[in-house]
């Protein structure tokens, strides 16, 4: 079946555990528009949930923004694509219930993001994670990624484009946890256990009041940085250099 038949985001509800899984592997579950509404809907329409975990099919776990048509999209487009990206990761890390997100191999922009939005951070051993939007000047996750990390962690990760393995990840607090993906279904069940333990309304106060909120700060930034004229042309650079180094690359090997 074609991907097209297929539903981009996978909703599997077992009583209080809700199980998202990322549907595009094609395009290694990059974030179209589609995937990216079909997420802020489910986690906005979620209720008597528990733990929610979020995870990718087939290779890898989130590729990042789709650029695939960003060349018939404007300026006002794309922005307003990553402003819905921005309102989804939101709803992510301010849910009234607990995310765990589980992450295997390509882990890179909005998904490095996504990955970071969430409350437990459980990376394959084979992860290889980046955040290359301060490359076309923008700040979607920067203040999440150093509340998690710490200024400096950040800053070092950022300025040029690092990319991380699982261990390193493990070593900032970008992941909480490395786990093998044949011990996923243990940890889900361990993890859900730990949710039931208190009532149900103070499980949501507790992380209310135990998550930092700067919403209205991100959006606002996202404007400041990504909405100077040319944010196409930004992306669309960046996009030629890495195809272009790959090449390079794979003309050495």
């Amino acid at each position: 079946m074609s991907e097209h038949l297929q539903p981009v985001l996978i909703v599997e509800k077992k009583d209080d555990l809700l199980i998202l899984t990322l549907n595009r592997s094609d395009n290694a579950n990059a974030l179209n528009p589609e995937l990216v509404e079909a997420l802020l809907h489910e986690i906005d329409k979620a209720v008597d949930i528990r733990l929610c975990v979020i995870r990718g099919n087939g290779r890898h776990f989130c590729a990042g923004f789709d650029l695939s048509d960003v060349e018939q999209c404007s300026d006002g487009d794309v922005l307003w694509r990553i402003l819905r990206i921005e309102l989804m990761l939101q709803a992510i890390h301010h849910a009234p219930f607990p995310i765990v997100a589980l992450a295997h191999n390509q882990v890179v922009g909005a998904g490095a993001d996504l990955f970071a939005a969430c409350w437990l951070r459980v990376a394959a051993p084979d992860i290889k994670l980046k955040m290359p939007g301060w490359n076309f000047e923008l700040s979607l996750g920067t203040r999440r990624l150093a509340k998690l990390t710490g200024a400096q962690a950040a800053r070092d990760l950022l300025i040029d484009t690092k990319t991380l393995n699982a261990q390193q990840s493990l070593s900032i607090n970008l992941a909480t946890d490395i786990v093998e993906p044949d011990q996923w279904d243990q940890l889900i069940t361990e993890t859900l256990e730990r949710t039931r333990v208190l009532p149900l309304k103070a499980l949501r106060d507790m992380l209310s009041l135990t998550a930092t909120d700067t919403r209205e700060q991100d959006l606002a930034t996202i404007v400041h940085t990504a909405g100077r004229a040319g944010l196409k042309q930004r992306i669309l650079a960046y996009r030629a250099k890495v195809i272009k180094t790959a090449k390079n690359k794979k003309a050495l090997k």
